[in-house]
């Protein structure tokens, strides 16, 4: 653990992770400032109660660094790499790190982290499920929208509270400033394009992914997703035991699929688990979440028996695919948390029936071609808003399909697409896009999805 009594640490960033962060510090005797280029009024309650502590806090910018000024940086994830307080850190070598790397310096008990572009909290949520059923004790937190260091912070507070698991979800913002993070199994679900605003590339994206296992040992698991070719790419470096996934062919050491079972190859032996049709959550792409799932819990030494049955009942989480109504006939599906073209294209492959495709919102780069080719094999009519849709619109059109509408809110989008609906269709709302441009995040927006179809 990290002594953090009397040091000086500035925290940049002071949304929902940051302020998490601020607070323990306090709590661990540190002399904190908080900061962020926003304005206080917009920062929400959470930022008033920390005003309650000891603590400095400087808003609507970012203050000067001298090279005495703190002992440590915890930035928080949508904190821009290039600001001048980040910068100057750099240049003075005070370490950066994230709060995933602050809290992981405070966990004693095995760590399993989840990253990758797509599924990430689903097989999160998946996984939590199973240790439940197993009637294990464990913490489910990180980029799912619970901080880590929140839940340090209470177990700390509550010394004799047990805790056998810390299921992680992490993103490539969070990995992008670890040190000694070390999970004792750690998940690289898939990779595609995504924050290319952030990263650059790909190759850059997928580095950064990958740090999951940059600390892991020999007796520590890497579980990867043997079907994605730019996932293995990264994994000859890997140090931990490596167990694969795959939707098409058994692993030599791992769990996969042969006809209609899902079988687990461990030390030899090939262990049939269920059939791929008792899977509850819909879609290929959860296919792969369930697998990769599994075999962390099995690799955990959670029951077999445990794994089947939490497999065979777990319906999936809010946002991600997620049915919200079935009204004259059409159903109504809340994918607000597809924030990617890849995320819409695994959505749209849910489904055999027509789609009215609700799209749009904060674009963060990425090629278009292969969604909108499947936009013309899935979808009827493709309704856009947010900053996006012009270019929604010109990739759609440049391959044919003329089927768009452009609106200014989602409740205008969701009113059209009920119009144009017709017994048999499906209305997807799957982004493709972040939802920055109009929401809070995509919770916000698919609550306000869920709440304009339930008035239908």
């Amino acid at each position: 653990m990290f002594n953090l009594q009397g040091k000086k640490v500035l925290v940049v960033g002071m949304a929902r992770s940051g302020q998490a962060a601020a607070h323990f510090l306090v709590k661990q005797g540190a002399l904190v400032t908080g900061t962020d280029q926003k304005s206080e009024d917009v920062l929400g309650s959470g930022f008033k109660e920390l005003k309650k502590l000891p603590i400095s806090l400087v808003t609507g910018g970012y203050p000067e660094i001298r090279p005495d000024d703190f002992d440590l940086v915890i930035v928080s994830p949508g904190v821009p790499r290039d600001i001048e307080p980040i910068s100057a850190a750099e240049y003075f070598n005070i370490p950066i790190w994230s709060e995933l790397e602050l809290a992981g310096r405070f966990i004693k008990e095995p760590i399993i982290s989840v990253t990758g572009t797509n599924g990430k909290t689903t097989t999160t949520s998946l996984l939590g499920y199973i240790f439940e059923q197993a009637g294990l004790e464990v913490v489910v937190a990180g980029n799912i929208g619970v901080p880590l260091i929140q839940e340090v912070e209470k177990s700390i507070e509550e010394p004799r509270r047990r805790t056998d698991y810390w299921v992680v979800e992490v993103s490539s913002f969070q990995l992008e400033r670890i040190e000694c993070f070390r999970p004792h199994i750690a998940v690289f679900l898939n990779l595609a394009p995504d924050h290319l605003d952030r990263h650059g590339d790909l190759g850059t994206y997928g580095r950064t992914k990958a740090r999951v296992f940059a600390n892991q040992g020999s007796d520590d698991y890497a579980v990867y997703n043997l079907d994605d070719l730019l996932v293995s790419r990264y994994m000859n470096s890997v140090l931990g035991e490596k167990c694969g996934f795959s939707c098409y062919k058994l692993p030599h050491r791992g769990i996969g699929v042969q006809g209609e079972h899902i079988i687990y190859t461990f030390q030899g032996k090939d262990e049939p688990l269920c059939s791929v049709r008792d899977i509850r959550m819909p879609g290929f792409h959860n296919l792969e979440n369930a697998l990769a799932a599994a075999a962390v819990s099995l690799l955990a030494g959670v029951d077999q028996d445990c794994v089947v049955k939490a497999l065979t009942s777990f319906p999936g989480v809010p946002h991600r695919v997620e049915e919200v109504r079935v009204l004259d006939g059409v159903r109504y599906v809340n994918d607000s948390k597809g924030t990617n073209p890849e995320a819409v294209l695994k959505a749209l492959d849910s489904y055999e029936a027509p789609v009215i495709l609700i799209a749009g919102g904060r674009y963060k780069g990425g090629n278009l071609d292969e969604l909108t080719q499947k936009i013309c094999k899935k979808a009827k009519a493709l309704i856009l808003l947010g900053e996006a849709a012009p270019l929604f619109r010109k990739a759609a059109m440049a391959v044919g399909f003329n089927e768009i509408w452009e609106v200014s809110s989602l409740s205008e989008a969701v009113e059209l697409a009920h119009n144009i609906a017709r017994t048999g269709d499906v209305v997807l709302l799957s982004p493709g896009c972040a939802s920055w441009d109009m929401f809070r995040d995509y919770e916000e927006r698919g609550d306000l999805f869920r709440k304009v179809v339930e008035e239908l």
